[in-house]
């Protein structure tokens, strides 16, 4: 693939005079990231995964963005040149885009530079509701754009999507504006067009080389030079990206010295990028201490050591080690298949099944040992840096497994001679709870296995590696698996959209439906930001306890360390990769 990105680089030159935009990016400077699991490729319209987030920003660009100090966060424009234009009661935006927006050089444009342009984002948003990806945040458009639901339910029937039928919501009103047109008000739509996966697409790309999980080509600051799944990724700067001045203001006292060493640089200052995926915690530690990585989050395991409350003890401190430290905008929970025969199930007895479970494992033994205190035990379904979270909030759901035994012998699970139950009708129960192979999964595996041995609960703790358990929690194969959610955009509906009926086989790995959450969630998605809307997103949580489709866990801490040569690190809630706002010294 590089040979050929090469070649493509250097017709370009030839035709243009060696016109290239000049890239301020530094080859020399070389940030060194690491990555605790592997991807699933970087397509904007299929992916998913946490980490593949991270290149997909750093290679491709939506419309909007976040700033990069402000708190709370707030969206700004990335490729439009200002904040959208508003109109008819909020159904109506209008996106002017910057001109001299290129992609980055490939051999799909045949030489000649390719500017970005308004039909770029109409193609783009188009691919996400094309069945034939069955993209996995179809949900951030099903159901908002005028006319694009029916283009989506015309190809379903035909079996090929019509990239070249008009959308009565996406119209191109010139070649840099872009016009949107809403089937009712959505207050979370700027947060929508700033999300990753609705970043610009060139047609081009896809109909060169069909599928470009592998082969991603954006405007954003770099570029992929090499790829080996669940090994290594390297990104090199895109020059053709335009650059910026790095011109943030401090929002917090503690950036006020960052703002002062970055103000004024011409970004990016780094020239290449390269990401290991090391998924043992100890191992990424030791790769940190040897100065091996450049930026990473402080290993649960390595906490006692490092910390000292909530400040690094001083033998780090003395080391030039900065520290960056946040609860992250993100959920830990568990997954029960609604679907499964055994544990899934709309009944008295099945969901008494899930309860007992849920109230059998103890998450505050999970913070203390596993965790070593970097955690904090969820509440809610959103942590509390999300629109909706609420302080006083107490789930129904708590560690009693005492009481999780009486409600197994209310609904018939009866105990056998081995001290095992079965279910009201005799059969052998065992709970499969699917992991990953790092030590902290095993871990929290045998205490999983502890808190059901209690309550008489037999279970197994299958270990597949993330990409593939992700894949069959997609099409609801797995009956329990332990995953996690990072917001896209600082609003509960984000977190919640998980468990809407209509997502399921999508996000919604538990393939739950109930009609009375789904009522909330589309009640809630139709009321500006406020008490009536977060009322129901309350509700919802309630209803979910109820139900009991997810055993919530824990609110991660995240303690992100960088080396005394990285500049200008604060970690973003929402953003995933920093490095276009970073500088090196030379080491």
């Amino acid at each position: 693939m590089w040979n050929k990105l090469k070649w493509g680089v250097t017709v370009f030159l030839l035709l243009t005079g060696g016109a290239v935009a000049a890239s301020p990016a530094d080859p020399s400077k070389v940030l060194r990231a690491v990555f605790e699991t592997g991807d699933d490729g970087f397509d904007p319209a299929k992916s998913i995964n946490y980490y593949s987030g991270f290149i997909i920003e750093s290679i491709y660009e939506p419309l909007l963005t976040y700033d990069y100090l402000a708190r709370p966060v707030k969206v700004v424009p990335r490729t439009a040149e200002a904040m959208p234009e508003i109109s008819d009661e909020g159904r109506t935006y209008t996106f002017r885009i910057r001109r001299g927006i290129h992609f980055a050089p490939d051999p799909a444009f045949k030489g000649k530079r390719r500017e970005l342009t308004a039909h770029d984002y109409i193609y783009s948003f188009k691919r996400i509701l094309d069945p034939a990806n069955r993209s996995p945040v179809a949900s951030f458009l099903e159901g908002k754009i005028v006319g694009l639901d029916d283009l989506a339910k015309q190809a379903k029937a035909t079996g090929k999507f019509d990239y070249d039928a008009p959308v009565a919501g996406l119209q191109a009103v010139d070649s840099h504006t872009l016009r949107i047109r809403l089937n009712k008000p959505d207050y979370n739509f700027p947060y929508v067009v700033a999300y990753g996966g609705l970043a610009a697409v060139a047609r081009e790309v896809v109909a060169a080389y069909g599928e470009i999980r592998q082969h991603p080509v954006g405007t954003g600051p770099y570029m992929l030079k090499q790829y080996i799944p669940h090994s290594k990724i390297v990104l090199e700067a895109n020059p053709e990206f335009r650059g910026f001045t790095w011109d943030f203001q401090a929002s917090d006292p503690a950036d006020e010295a960052l703002v002062r060493e970055m103000k004024g640089k011409k970004m990016p200052q780094i020239g290449r990028v390269e990401v290991s995926i090391i998924e043992e915690e100890q191992a990424r530690w030791l790769a940190f201490q040897d100065k091996q990585i450049d930026i990473d989050f402080l290993p649960q395991m390595a906490a006692p050591k490092v910390m000292q409350g909530d400040r690094l003890k001083p033998e780090f401190e003395k080391q030039g080690i900065r520290l960056s430290r946040l609860v992250q905008a993100g959920l830990v929970y568990y997954l029960f298949n609604m679907k499964d025969p055994v544990i899934g199930g709309y009944t008295k007895e099945k969901i008494a099944l899930r309860r007992a479970i849920a109230m059998a494992y103890n998450v505050d033994d999970e913070i203390r040992l596993i965790r070593n205190g970097q955690a904090m035990k969820a509440e809610m379904i959103f942590p509390p840096s999300v629109a909706g979270y609420d302080a006083a909030y107490r789930s129904t759901i708590r560690f009693e497994p005492e009481v999780a035994n009486r409600l197994l012998d209310k609904f018939g699970y009866r105990k056998g001679a081995d001290g095992y139950r079965t279910t009201p009708d005799g059969k052998p129960i065992t709970v499969k709870i699917h992991r990953e192979a790092a030590l902290i999964y095993q871990e929290m595996a045998e205490l999983w296995k502890k808190n059901l041995d209690a309550i008489g609960i037999r279970s197994e703790h299958p270990v597949g590696n993330f990409a593939d358990n992700q894949k069959a929690a997609l099409e609801c194969r797995l009956m329990v698996w332990g995953s996690g959610w990072n917001a896209d955009y600082p609003d509960g509906e984000n977190f919640l959209q998980l468990l809407y009926g209509p997502n399921a086989g999508q996000g919604n790995h538990s393939c739950y439906k109930s009609a009375a959450f789904d009522a909330m969630y589309e009640k809630a998605a139709s009321l500006p930001p406020g008490p009536e809307r977060y009322r129901l997103y309350a509700q919802m949580n309630r209803q979910v306890e109820a139900d009991t489709p997810w055993m919530i866990g824990t609110w991660r801490i995240r303690n992100y360390l960088s080396q005394p040569w990285v500049k200008g690190f604060r970690k973003h809630p929402i953003l995933h990769a920093e490095w276009q706002y970073l500088d090196l010294d030379k080491r």
